[in-house]
């Protein structure tokens, strides 16, 4: 299954997995509520096993972690963060298709 590939992470767990981290890493900003937001959870899964080994997809519910999104100005969700070695180098807001997040992986990776 493609979500045991996804990391839950919280405002305490965010500078462990996110700006210690190694390689490229993608932060969904997301909420239970939202509906834009389940519709790009199954992109970004896919993504995780496409490739696995090369980038981490990770997640943070703001509801429950707004501390993490006031610090990087989370206005609108889905908002995904790209992170490499710690260091923020994109981002994406809202609900786009799958090629498009594909694109921006490959600038990075």
């Amino acid at each position: 299954m493609a979500s045991d590939k996804v990391i839950h992470i919280t405002d305490n767990t965010f500078d462990e997995q996110v700006i210690k981290g190694k390689g490229l890493i993608l932060v969904d900003f997301w909420a239970e509520w939202c509906g834009p937001c389940r519709m790009v959870a199954p992109i970004l899964e896919d993504l995780a096993v496409e490739y696995e080994g090369r980038i981490t997809v990770t997640k943070l519910n703001v509801d429950g972690n707004q501390g993490t999104a006031a610090r990087f100005g989370i206005r609108s969700i889905p908002t995904i963060l790209f992170f490499k070695d710690g260091s923020q180098v994109d981002q994406v807001i809202g609900a786009l298709p799958k090629s498009a997040f594909k694109t921006k992986v490959q600038q990075h990776v």
